[in-house]
């Protein structure tokens, strides 16, 4: 911390033995003891402290960005599902109307009529509705609990 060597040290130790005297300086070097002790404990506390900060702010940042991560990939999956869904949809509906249609030209007087297409379609389409999509909902506690010592204790 600072460059002192021995001879400053020796002239600090002469200076003070003229200024406080011979009966008083062991007393004065021990309160100074004392003080610079304190002074390094108070230190190494601020020091702790702020490195504490430093981590915890460090955390927060990766919980967030895990966090959104997360909902990324409930997004990117609802998404997938739904356009599976779709395709799913396409790919049996359409061809459910194709050979009702068959069925309705090669039936004759006994062929579904376009009312009853229309009516089927209508309860494909309520039933749809009634069945609710699975949603996914994600919730994260942001809080983070306080440490349970007290680094400002003296």
């Amino acid at each position: 911390m600072f460059d002192i060597g021995f001879t400053e040290l020796l002239v600090i130790g002469v200076v003070a033995l003229l200024v406080v005297g011979p009966e008083r300086l062991p007393k004065v070097a021990r309160t100074a003891g004392h003080l610079l002790g304190r002074f390094q404990r108070y230190v190494s506390s601020v020091k702790s402290d702020i490195s504490r900060e430093v981590q915890l702010e460090e955390l927060r940042k990766a919980g967030q960005t895990f966090k959104e991560s997360v909902e990324n990939t409930a997004l990117g999956i609802q998404n997938r599902v739904a356009e599976e869904e779709y395709t799913i949809r396409e790919e049996v509906v359409s061809p459910a109307e194709k050979v009702i249609k068959a069925m309705a030209a090669t039936e004759g007087p006994n062929s579904v009529t376009e009312a009853e297409m229309e009516k089927i379609r209508q309860e494909q389409e309520a039933a749809e509705t009634t069945q609710p999509a699975a949603q996914t909902e994600i919730a994260f506690d942001e809080t983070i609990p306080a440490s349970a010592d007290n680094p400002n204790k003296s």
